[in-house]
């Protein structure tokens, strides 16, 4: 590369669906040339490609997708941009988390191995498998138990989403599978693997995912009270932790013949998707909140304050950027939510409607329910329809939609879920608040964004302006900004940030009338919150029990 060919990096985000390539200008964060791969298999939830069922709870993903996304995506985008592999001076990457699979000693995945393909629990688990809610409770019950230091870092709670949940599961169900598995890695670190061709580890999902806290993992000793053969476990994920924004290698032989890359480009070390975005939205101030809000929503913010909030995802020192505090929170579905209204609530009159005018169902529902005033539906829900990830950290929780009329319409019901997603994301605000931990600023970025009226609604509930992410490709930036840093072009996060990143200040503003009338229906929402979700009521429990056995005894139980 000549001093005046200008310096670009390669950020790839592998998302639930999909992964996405973006290229960009080192100097000023130009956005230059983009590309999508779809995975070919997507979520896999109801059986394996060879027909082997899954239980209900169930989200697994195929490794190959993933290399399609660098074989396929990466020279496309380079191609977009017009910019040639010797302008690329690093790639870093970013994933779903806790994505997670089992592999040899080489990073092979089990179920790339003919003699376990047909296991469920040899493929990798997607961040929404839920089916280790029994060993997150064991694990909570075990830690609180022996008195673990690091259960309070994690807001009393570890989901069944993360690590030692998921591993466990594989313990019990299948314990061949586990044996075979040498490591038991997070995506985001498999994927830096395939590019250098040499193991490595990011302390980010190291910290939130992994209980990895003050520089250790939990002891062999309260991992054998779990299992007795659990005990050892800590050894398949044991690898020195590399500093985020730091280089894991370069580029090998073989993912340079994939990706088209120069061998011996850098590449960053792995990262989670909301965690690198917040660079991308320059989001890395103490009290700056960041919420990706997309199928789910991840929050993300750094303080100068240690406390323990309840129900947190977890708090790492240096978790994302050094010097500070690293907090998660998040919610399990948002936009599953509306994807779900649409797929079931949608009349076969509003369907032509949307056809006729040339939108989709969710713009054509948007335009109605924003036409109502605040609480002229006259109903009230539970964003739970995927479980509670905060503050509650509890999968097996249900939604429900309370005030139902014979008059209620399409469009009622998917407000009040917009709302109800948003009564959610103010219910995070407040418990930090409460835990002493205060949040200054509120930013949004994801897919979401394309909605106006909803974030809208967000900024009236919260009562708070609402900053977004002047970009629409968050995660993937973010991995860009990191791999300047990895290359040696900024000096660290906070710099490449403000020189890279995109944020649009004060885009919403509450309304002083209508952020007054959802303050009431806020209260009715926690009323409901705290009923449902603290004891007041174990009925989802129940209901999911009986849902769960019936499901496994078949349809000829009356």
């Amino acid at each position: 590369m000549t001093t005046d060919t200008p310096a670009v990096t390669v950020g790839v985000d592998f998302g639930t669906l999909s992964g996405r390539a973006l290229v960009v200008s080192v100097a000023d964060g130009r956005e230059l040339g983009t590309a999508v791969h779809e995975y070919a298999h997507g979520v896999v939830d109801t059986s394996l490609p060879d027909g082997t069922g899954l239980p209900t709870g169930w989200a697994l993903q195929m490794p190959q997708d993933w290399r399609d996304v660098l074989r396929l995506a990466v020279p496309k985008a380079l191609r977009d941009a017009g910019v040639s592999a010797d302008q690329v001076i690093a790639i870093g990457t970013d994933f779903t988390s806790c994505t997670v699979l089992p592999t040899r000693r080489d990073g092979t995945p089990l179920c790339e191995l003919p003699s376990l393909a047909g296991r469920p629990h040899a493929h990798p688990k997607l961040w929404r498998h839920h089916a280790a809610q029994p060993e997150a409770d064991l694990i909570v019950r075990r830690a609180r138990e022996s008195g673990a230091s690091w259960l309070a870092r994690y807001g009393g709670r570890i989901s069944s989403e993360w690590q030692y949940a998921k591993a466990l599961q594989v313990l019990r169900e299948d314990p061949e599978v586990y044996a075979a598995a040498d490591r038991w890695i997070e995506a985001a670190d498999w994927i830096v693997w395939q590019l250098t061709g040499a193991e490595n580890r990011n302390p980010c999902t190291a910290g939130y995912k992994g209980i990895h806290q003050d520089g250790v993992y939990p002891g062999p000793g309260y991992l054998a009270s779990l299992h007795p053969d659990f005990a050892g476990f800590t050894e398949k994920l044991a690898h020195p932790l590399s500093p985020l924004g730091s280089s894991a290698g370069g580029i090998g032989p073989a993912a340079a013949a994939l990706t088209g890359l120069r061998e011996g480009t850098v590449v960053a070390v792995g990262n989670i998707d909301a965690h690198v975005t917040s660079a991308a939205a320059q989001a890395l101030d103490p009290g700056h909140m960041l919420a990706i809000m997309g199928t789910s929503t991840c929050h993300i913010m750094n303080s100068d304050v240690l406390a323990d909030v309840p129900g947190m995802c977890g708090v790492v020192r240096d978790g994302v950027v050094p010097g500070l505090w690293g907090y998660e929170a998040g919610q399990s579905g948002v936009g599953d939510l509306f994807a779900w209204a649409v797929r079931t609530a949608l009349p076969q009159a509003y369907e032509q409607e949307a056809r006729r005018r040339g939108i989709t169902a969710h713009e054509l529902l948007t335009e109605k329910a924003a036409a109502q005033p605040v609480g002229g539906h006259g109903l009230l829900a539970l964003d739970w329809h995927s479980g509670n990830r905060s503050v509650l950290v509890d999968h097996d929780l249900s939604g429900l939609l309370v005030g139902l009329t014979l008059d209620t319409r399409p469009e009622d019901i998917y407000r009040a879920l917009i709302e109800a997603t948003a009564y959610g994301a103010r219910t995070i605000v407040d418990a930090f608040e409460r835990a002493g931990v205060p949040v200054a600023e509120f930013t949004a970025a994801g897919g979401l964004l394309r909605n106006p009226f909803l974030m809208q609604t967000y900024s009236d509930v919260l009562d708070r302006p609402v900053n977004v992410l002047a970009s629409e490709q968050g995660p993937a930036l973010g991995a860009a900004i990191h791999a300047a840093v990895a290359a040696g072009a900024h000096p660290d996060v906070r710099t490449a940030s403000a020189a890279m990143g995109r944020l649009h200040r004060r885009a919403y503003l509450p309304d002083p009338a209508r952020a007054a009338a959802y303050g009431h229906l806020y209260a009715e929402y926690t009323a409901l919150h705290d009923h449902f979700g603290r004891g007041g009521s174990d009925v989802m429990h129940r209901l999911r029990r009986l849902r769960d056995r019936r499901a496994t005894e078949g349809p000829s139980v009356p």
